[in-house]
């Protein structure tokens, strides 16, 4: 089903102790409002509105490098408002499904929102909950009473409704009053919500020590991937070669349907090894004549894309570049910048080596070389 979303990410987290708001901290080693956009696209969703503080659109636009189908609008000076920024946002059909979603909320995941769209089907919007499991006291300082947990459950985002639905709820709201929810704004409007099976994983993060089980939480569910590339090209007419994105002066030029630059070529499918998304030569075939002369760049770039869309991120990276000539050392600083730039990783992470075969093989003729690519993904169990 086709479903649209708005991720509210406008706070100031002032609970979550000193430092950013909460979801522009690290979580993993990726900011928390990229957990969120990473698992809707992971889920299917078309279209993404994160709506942050005015202050915060270049923030988002570095935190959100690589991914589709999102953009950004400035918030409101409550959540309410927030979400009705983003919703006015929606370029979707008023009837299409939207779910709104907390940014503070990190592991959504394709299970929750296959829930709420199901419960959606029979109702006029549809919310994850979990019964509420703790003894509850009234009082303030001293106990004055126990309240019954009967009947009680755990509100959790996202929350779905239909687009237009929603908007008319939020039309009819008393501008003198703030929701804690969007739910609670459809109740108001004589809305049915169903309850759907949440997930104590949809945790939200308020407080410090959230955030340190979320990082074990993490650590729980990722896992090392290896991903190997190996490419080689033939020496033809030219004065020029590219080898990982920078363009060295030589004899000869390299023969290709591309720009023929091994070393990308072999990273590229590296990394699509890594991620099991088979080779280069699936994703941009040698017969298609739209590829003829194109830059490697944007096959890595394609790559590192499909990377991050899946909720993954590249850890590092080893190339070795198998020639004679022309000699990589003099050039070896310059290709690291290029790839790491093109991989999204510091400088510390990338390796670019040389060696040659002694005048072995097709490599010591001078016939062509060769280039071989190792690199480490992390992702998603």
């Amino acid at each position: 089903m086709t479903f649209s979303a708005v991720i509210v990410a406008a706070g100031e987290g002032l609970r979550a102790g000193p430092g950013e708001p909460k979801a522009w901290r690290a979580l993993g080693g990726r900011p928390i409002v990229r957990w969120s956009v990473e698992g809707f696209l992971a889920s299917g969703c078309s279209e993404i509105v994160v709506v942050v503080a005015a202050d915060r659109i270049d923030h988002a636009r570095e935190a959100l490098s690589g991914l589709s189908k999102w953009k950004t609008v400035p918030g409101g000076l409550t959540r309410a408002g927030s979400v009705r920024a983003g919703l006015a946002a929606l370029s979707a059909d008023r009837s299409t499904p939207v779910l709104v979603h907390d940014a503070a909320r990190p592991f959504v995941s394709r299970e929750h929102i296959v829930r709420l769209l199901e419960g959606l089907e029979r109702a006029d919007g549809a919310i994850p909950t979990l019964p509420v499991a703790d003894t509850l006291k009234r009082g303030v300082d001293q106990v004055e009473g126990t309240v019954s947990r009967d009947g009680l459950w755990c509100a959790q985002t996202p929350q779905a409704f239909r687009l237009g639905r929603l908007e008319a709820a939020y039309a009819r709201w008393p501008n003198n009053e703030q929701p804690t929810d969007d739910a609670s704004v459809m109740e108001r409007d004589a809305g049915v919500v169903t309850m759907v099976q949440g997930d104590p994983t949809l945790m939200k993060l308020t407080y410090p020590e959230d955030f340190l089980m979320a990082e074990h939480l993490v650590a729980e569910q990722r896992v090392m991937r290896i991903g190997q590339g190996i490419d080689a090209h033939r020496f033809g007419p030219g004065d020029s070669v590219w080898l990982c994105g920078v363009q060295i002066p030589h004899d000869h030029g390299l023969v290709g349907h591309s720009d023929a630059d091994c070393g990308l070529h072999a990273l590229t499918d590296a990394v699509l090894g890594a991620i099991a998304q088979g080779d280069i030569g699936q994703h941009f075939p040698p017969s298609d004549p739209k590829w003829k002369g194109a830059s490697s760049d944007r096959f890595l770039s394609h790559a590192v894309d499909l990377v991050a869309v899946g909720g993954g991120r590249i850890l590092n990276a080893d190339v070795t570049l198998i020639c004679e000539r022309p000699k990589i050392g003099p050039h070896r600083e310059a290709m690291r910048a290029r790839l790491a730039e093109l991989l999204r990783v510091p400088l510390d992470r990338v390796s670019v080596k040389a060696t040659t075969t002694e005048g072995m093989g097709f490599t010591g003729r001078e016939e062509g070389l060769m280039a071989q690519a190792i690199v480490m993904v992390e992702t998603s169990a």
